[in-house]
């Protein structure tokens, strides 16, 4: 564990979801500019076991910790359907706030609490952490320079094996299913990639495992000038985060997309007519670089996200409720 600097970001953790504990608490323990002052439970004991294992001080119930003076900042990584209240309940006591994805499961909510967020002046993000990773730089600036020509689709899948019985992603009340939980970040990688005016020309949703919320679907989005996104994804399947650009001249592939590892060497297939090339880049954590572009943030002041990051949560956010309304319909 890194010792904090001094004047370091004071964090504390909303919860002890499986996220926190496998991914966002090591790094915020080996964060230098962090300081993981204090982990709230329910649970008393799971508070304690959580906190031990990264130096920081058990707190039991989430209403103190809202009030704890030594904390700066709140990760939220609550069910879906519990973001909103949280992260407004967290804004209301002076907290910044890094709340996982999907901020909420309403448009209109999300962006209500960005709005309350700008007017208290304080930071609230989404953390959808591999918009963090270079290695989607690097393939926009491929597209960019027409490495691949005229860019023509996106293909973007993201499956995985099924949860245990009992988890909260199966539960319809707290916010589960596929497209919150897998779903978004094939939609995310179509707004990021694609940029803004894409909207649904299709979809759906399935409940392949008999679970009361879907456990894989698909979408197709365009753009008016015909640029398509083809979207699957689905928690009841073989592993697959990948992502392939289609261009008039080639093509860009990308696996391991989503969820890289830390050590993780990215491996970039460019395919054009004089055959396949591989562009292997620099390992990058995609956890550490997330947590620093937020950290980033509160001492700058920027309070919401600007320009294309603003555009593509909002985006994303009105896309995940498009789908699930086209699927009702199909």
């Amino acid at each position: 564990m890194t010792a904090p600097a001094a004047g370091a970001l004071r964090f504390g953790v909303l919860g002890c979801a499986d996220i926190a504990r496998r991914r966002v608490l090591p790094a915020m323990a080996a964060a230098p500019d962090i300081e993981l002052a204090a982990v709230a439970s329910r649970s008393p004991a799971r508070a304690a076991e959580t906190a031990r294992a990264h130096g920081a001080r058990p707190v039991s119930g989430y209403e103190r910790l809202l009030a704890d003076p030594d904390v700066d900042a709140l990760y939220i990584p609550l069910p879906a359907a519990l973001h909103a209240v949280w992260v407004e309940a967290a804004l209301e006591a002076g907290k910044h706030v890094l709340a996982e994805k999907p901020l909420t499961t309403d448009p209109a909510r999300t962006r209500a609490l960005l709005e309350r967020a700008r007017r208290r002046k304080l930071v609230l993000r989404e953390n959808v952490m591999f918009v963090h990773h270079g290695q989607h730089r690097a393939v926009g600036a491929m597209v960019g320079d027409g490495v691949i020509g005229e860019l023509r689709s996106l293909h973007a899948a993201f499956t995985i094996p099924s949860p245990a019985d009992g988890d909260i992603r199966f539960d319809a009340d707290l916010g589960g299913g596929a497209l919150s939980d897998v779903g978004l970040y094939p939609v995310r990688a179509a707004v990021h990639l694609l940029g803004p005016g894409l909207r649904v020309a299709g979809a759906v949703l399935r409940d392949t495992a008999g679970r009361g919320v879907e456990t894989s679907g698909a979408a197709l989005l365009r753009r008016a000038d015909g640029v398509s996104a083809q979207l699957s994804f689905g928690m009841d399947d073989a592993y697959r985060s990948r992502y392939e650009l289609w261009g008039s001249e080639g093509r860009i592939t990308v696996d391991r997309a989503f969820t890289p590892p830390a050590g993780h060497r990215p491996r970039i297939v460019v395919e054009d007519a004089s055959g396949a090339r591989t562009v292997e880049l620099a390992a990058e954590d995609q956890v550490a670089a997330t947590l620093a572009a937020f950290t980033a943030a509160v001492r700058g002041g920027d309070t919401v996200p600007a320009g294309g990051e603003l555009r593509d949560l909002l985006a994303q956010a009105d896309l995940l409720a498009a789908i699930r309304r086209a699927a009702a319909a199909a």
